[in-house]
């Protein structure tokens, strides 16, 4: 089939390399405008549209999906289908009647579970035990569509969002490559979503990602692991942001009170409602990331110093 592939961060890079490595024709890229990035803020291509580059594949950057220019572009191109994996923008009407097998979304959760932007960050942070990826027809509604496949992934005890992104991302690719041939073999349906088991996976924000040392160690380490790597977890030592990696959670440690702050000779150990849990590494502001121990040998810790 000729495709036009859809996504914007490293996420969807695995899916793009499937697909050129496939007897499919990309014929283009759709991406988000080249954004600002580091101090002196010059405009960045994303990593997709960088990856086209490569490959000599026109990349489309629409600030918006229902310009006018993009969509007489799309038609110009003609599609039979547009895969998206990680693109970032909502897609009109107008657009999504472009392809005549429609934009086949790769989302990572089991639908109808976690719909929405962060299916993953959601997973972790709920406890679950087993999520995974799905392709699905898009519809204007939020993830609503129809599924043409799935595949199941194990959520382990120390899996980060970064860490169960990357092998969904992997895992996915081959999915959606799947699920391309399916579609132009004539083989593959979509079946209509479940009313039942609908959650939603709104956006992580910095402020969700400020630790409360008031709540159960088990969730405390959960928040860390879904906001590692992005938007980042975070607390406060002297008034001044401290980023936190990943922690251990301690249940035969002593107890202490909520953020309280129990220096050992190799670790360092926070209080919570429950059990302490062991920082791993951190971050103070304006500083490189270290361990917990080397951090905490330079503060002269106090009596009165917590974390909050």
């Amino acid at each position: 089939m000729r495709l036009v592939f859809a996504g914007t961060p490293e996420t969807a890079l695995p899916a793009l390399e499937a697909l050129l490595a496939s007897s499919h024709e990309v014929a283009a890229v759709v991406t988000r405008p080249d954004a600002p990035a580091g101090r002196g803020r010059r405009l960045v291509a994303s990593p997709v549209a960088e990856r086209a580059a490569e490959a000599g594949i026109e990349a489309l950057k629409p600030a918006k999906a229902r310009d006018p220019e993009f969509l007489d572009r799309l038609r110009a191109i003609a599609p039979d289908c547009c895969p998206v994996v990680a693109y970032g923008a909502l897609l009109p009407r107008a657009a999504l009647d472009i392809p005549r097998h429609g934009w086949v979304n790769l989302h990572f959760s089991l639908l109808p579970a976690w719909r929405g932007a962060a299916p993953v960050q959601r997973a972790i942070l709920h406890g679950d035990d087993v999520t995974g990826a799905a392709t699905f027809l898009i519809e204007e509604g939020l993830d609503t569509g129809p599924v043409y496949g799935v595949l199941t992934e194990p959520i382990r005890p120390t899996d980060t969002s970064g860490d169960l992104l990357g092998r969904l991302a992997e895992a996915g690719a081959g999915l959606l490559l799947e699920t391309m041939n399916g579609i132009e073999a004539g083989v593959l349906e979509a079946r209509p979503q479940p009313a039942e088991g609908v959650s939603h996976a709104a956006k992580l924000t910095p402020d969700d990602a400020r630790v409360d040392w008031t709540s159960p160690a088990q969730h405390i380490d959960r928040l860390i692991r879904a906001c590692t790597p992005a938007p980042g977890a975070w607390t406060t030592f002297r008034e001044t942001r401290v980023k936190l990696g990943p922690v251990r959670p301690a249940p035969d440690a002593e107890k202490l009170s909520p953020g309280e702050i129990r220096q050992g000779k190799k670790d360092v150990h926070i209080g919570t409602a429950t059990y302490p849990v062991v920082l791993g590494e951190v971050q103070p502001q304006g500083k490189r990331r270290m361990a917990a121990a080397d951090w905490i040998r330079g503060v002269n810790l106090t009596g009165k110093d917590a974390l909050h």
